[in-house]
């Protein structure tokens, strides 16, 4: 595939060799039961032709079964396992309606049934166990733009999707990105992910599938920067799968473009295992695109893996030698001097700070984390959770600590995986600091045009 400066898509541009893998000597975490929606298995049998390996021998496109099921996924297909063969959409067509240049979205201004634009009323819980309720609703005349690429999502049996939007895109989208329509227009288009199913059954991936997954993402924002832009500022947001392309994306498409970057308000590259330079904001994955490094900088970048402790040695996000189980959209051999990126969403200029989580309130009811009774379609858990970033050795990650014992503290201990942290809640963990940072971009982003 031909690429703006003709270097090939979802290949590491160092050349440098690869970071040494994570010691032995450490906990390699186990996981839930295959039964149940994180489950991971190991490993892919060597020397399979479909297997995809970096030059110091770990698999690509990995062994792992990752069902990055994002949260109100967990609670509305709880019954399916997070085995794409237990749920599939054979009732819905092959196809969602495409615009007039052939693109589906899922989310798009004037579309008549958008989950990116719907209740946003909120019940506050403070650390006390107080609440209020905040009528919030989304912006008449939003500044800027929103692209979102969601995570691996997809209960179909064969490798690639299709691009039907069914019940989990839906959920997915008003989970993770419904509530940035308080601060941009958002455009999501259905692309052509690899599945559950596939991970699976990860032999069955190969690098043309991840093509296929890329090159529909790519067509969409080509699509929706020909004809919907209008020279906007662009906000990128991406969760697993999704953070995966979008870092391709950005670094083919906008990395080495000075007209392209000038649109970039930030990018939202969440649990998605991107990289920068050790005691740099650059370097890694982008040579011009930094870290956000405070809450008015534009044109960089926000990314994290969430844990409540060190990633262990086993984990699909959150080392330089994690490789997500879509790893093959990022082949990797990072060199000695690269880590994994960590932007703390409430405090980018570094230390500790304390989270606004906001999550569907059926959450609630799904995992018993609460005895509240809430009424409104969103909670959020306010001065109970804090974060920093931490680093050792080969891991960096956004250490996520519970304050006291409320509901929010309750949430992550139901929630977090041995091996994945708190992958799946990675947005919703700090959703409301990722909407007002995103705020302040965009103030900033205006006032320098």
């Amino acid at each position: 595939m031909e690429t703006r400066d003709g270097s090939e898509p979802f290949r590491r541009t160092s050349s440098a060799d690869a970071g040494s893998p994570a010691s032995e000597s450490e906990p390699r975490a186990t996981t839930s039961s295959p039964g149940e929606v994180l489950a991971l298995s190991w490993p892919v049998p060597p020397g399979n032709a479909k297997v995809k390996r970096a030059r110091d021998g770990r698999i690509l496109g990995s062994s792992v079964r990752l069902s990055t099921v994002a949260l109100i996924v967990l609670v509305l297909a709880a019954g399916c396992g997070g085995s794409g063969g237990r749920h599939t959409t054979t009732s819905a067509p092959a196809t969602g309606p495409r615009d007039r240049w052939g693109t589906v979205w899922l989310c798009r201004p004037g579309e008549a049934s958008n989950p990116c634009l719907s209740d946003l009323t909120t019940t506050v819980v403070d650390r006390g166990g107080a609440t209020h309720v905040e009528r919030l609703s989304p912006a008449a005349k939003p500044p800027v733009d929103c692209f979102y690429v969601y995570p691996t999502v997809s209960g179909e049996t064969t490798v690639n999707a299709n691009r039907a939007i069914d019940f989990r895109l839906q959920e997915i989208a008003t989970a993770q990105v419904s509530r940035f329509s308080q601060v941009c227009r958002v455009y999501a288009p259905v692309y052509r992910q690899i599945t559950l199913t596939a991970l699976d059954h990860p032999r069955r991936i190969t690098l043309a599938d991840a093509l296929i997954a890329y090159r529909s993402v790519l067509a969409a924002f080509s699509d929706y920067l020909a004809h919907y832009n209008d020279g906007r500022g662009i906000v990128f947001i991406g969760h697993s799968q999704g953070a995966a392309i979008l870092i391709r994306l950005l670094e083919q498409e906008f990395d080495r473009a000075p007209a392209r970057r000038r649109q970039l308000v930030s990018a939202l590259l969440l649990g998605g295992n991107a990289t920068v330079a050790k005691g740099r904001t650059v370097g890694g994955d982008f040579a011009h695109i930094p870290a956000c490094t405070s809450r008015s900088e534009t044109g960089c970048v926000v990314a994290y893996s969430s844990f409540t402790t060190k990633p262990p040695a086993n984990s699909q996000v959150g080392r330089t030698t994690s490789d997500l189980g879509v790893g093959l959209l990022a082949p990797r051999a990072p060199p000695a001097n690269v880590r994994i990126m960590c932007v703390n969403p409430a405090s980018p200029a570094g230390g500790t700070a304390p989270l606004d989580p906001a999550i569907p309130s059926l959450v609630l009811a799904f995992t018993g984390s609460s005895s509240l009774s809430v009424t409104t379609p969103w909670v959020a858990f306010h001065g109970q959770l804090t974060a920093r970033c931490e680093s050792s050795g080969d891991a960096s990650w956004l250490q996520v600590t519970a304050v006291g014992r409320g509901a929010g503290g309750s949430l992550l201990r139901r929630l977090q995986d041995p091996a994945l942290g708190l992958h799946v809640l990675d947005v919703n963990i700090a959703l409301d600091d990722l909407v007002a940072l995103v705020r302040d971009q965009a103030a900033a982003y205006l006032r320098r045009r």
